[in-house]
């Protein structure tokens, strides 16, 4: 999956809040949240579903994800 986004990347856009959620569903917290940053640092229109999207409940008690979902302005969980 993260190989079929880095080609489709080459040519169109990919938003950082997909590759986030391949990772999240890896199970690498480390890759998810870098790439959430770069979602909030590109003011991705799916920000708004941190706080509802399941993919990322692994990250939910994970301190940096607490914090982003602050960043975004969401309600804490």
């Amino acid at each position: 999956m993260l190989e079929g986004l880095g080609h489709l990347s080459a040519s169109r856009y990919v938003s950082p809040y997909s590759v986030a959620l391949v990772h999240a569903g890896l199970g690498d917290r480390d890759q998810a949240m870098a790439w959430l940053e770069k979602a909030y640092a590109e003011r991705s229109d799916y920000m708004p579903y941190l706080g509802v999207e399941p993919m990322l409940d692994g990250l939910r008690s994970d301190s940096r994800f607490a914090a982003l979902v602050g960043k975004v302005g969401l309600p804490g969980r």
